[in-house]
C-alpha cells in the first residue's frame, strides 16, 4: 500500500475518477468530478492511499501553516475500512501540523468516537452554518 502526499498545486486531474469512486463507496454521491477537482486543487494538503493502482482512501486539509489547519474528507473505501488506514492518514496530518496551535476536524456522526481516540475533542464554542437542512439537523444542536 502506497501513501501519496500532495501539497498545493500538485493535484492532477488523473486522480479525480479514483477519488470519486472512494466517495461513492461510502454513499457520498454529491462529489462529481468537477467538484472533486475544484476542492482538491484548493486544498493545501492532500493524501491519497493507493493499493497497486487503485485509490482506496483520501483525505484533504487546509492550513495557513502558522496557526490553524482544518482536516476534511477522511474517507476510506468501504471494503478497506478497519485496516488502520484512516488512523495512519490522521497521524500523518497530525505530524505535519505539529507546530500549529489548532487543528480542526468535522466528523460524520458515526465516527466521533474514532476521532476522539486519536485525541480530538468536541469544541465548547464550535459553530457552523449548514445550507442543507439535512446536514443542519445531523450536525447542529
Amino acid at each position: 500500500m502506497d501513501i501519496i502526499y500532495i501539497y498545493e498545486n500538485e493535484f492532477k486531474i488523473t486522480y479525480v475518477d479514483g477519488i470519486r469512486k472512494v466517495y461513492e463507496s461510502v454513499g457520498w454521491i454529491g462529489h462529481n468530478n468537477e467538484k472533486i477537482e475544484e476542492i482538491y486543487k484548493a486544498s493545501t494538503h492532500v493524501v491519497l492511499v493507493k493499493n497497486d493502482d487503485e485509490i482506496i482512501a483520501v483525505a484533504r486539509a487546509l492550513s495557513d501553516g502558522v496557526f490553524n489547519a482544518a482536516i476534511y474528507d477522511v474517507v476510506v473505501k468501504e471494503k478497506h475500512q478497519g485496516q488502520g488506514i484512516a488512523k495512519r492518514i490522521l497521524e500523518e496530518f497530525l505530524n505535519e501540523f505539529d507546530s500549529l496551535s489548532c487543528i480542526h476536524l468535522i466528523s460524520t456522526t458515526e465516527n466521533v468516537e474514532f476521532y476522539r481516540k486519536l485525541g480530538f475533542k468536541k469544541l465548547k464554542t464550535g459553530m457552523a452554518i449548514y445550507r442543507s437542512l439535512k446536514l443542519e439537523n445531523e450536525y447542529t444542536e
